[in-house]
């Protein structure tokens, strides 16, 4: 089933983000997908806030994979993958992301997971992101 939404700001990506990782009960992969500038990293960093990553979180474009400590009850690890510059799935693998990925304590987001997709998991939580204009967004979960 399909859930769509519509932010006006960065802040208000960030909150859709920051609520929806209340919402999560246990450890699993999110999959992100869109073009350069549609809020992934944003999004990603409302998703650590509100899983209790005090931590700044950027984007780790070139380490591909940084790892935070998160302070919810049920989850403990925010695994944050950006597979923009990942040649092939198995780079992924090679970095220990499935121990991220298996952990059912531990929240991985993949951003650009179209690069990524044979890795992940078929259970993976896939949010796609697309501008609708300079500040408007439309997320779509599925």
């Amino acid at each position: 089933m399909l859930q769509t939404i519509i932010t006006n700001s960065e802040q208000e990506t960030f909150e859709f983000a920051r609520k929806y990782a209340a919402e999560l009960q246990t450890g699993g992969v999110i999959a992100v997908s869109g073009e350069l500038g549609t809020g992934k990293t944003i999004l990603a960093q409302g998703l650590a806030r509100g899983l209790g990553v005090t931590a700044n979180v950027s984007s780790p474009t070139f380490v591909i994979m940084r790892v935070y400590a998160a302070a919810l009850p049920h989850i403990k690890t925010f695994c944050h993958i950006d597979a923009y510059r990942i040649n092939y799935y198995q780079d992924l693998l090679d970095i220990g992301a499935q121990d991220y990925f298996r952990d059912p304590r531990a929240i991985s987001l993949v951003e650009w997971a179209e690069k990524a997709e044979d890795a992940l998991p078929s259970t993976s939580q896939k949010i796609e992101l697309k501008h609708l204009s300079l500040h408007k967004r439309q997320i779509i979960l599925s």
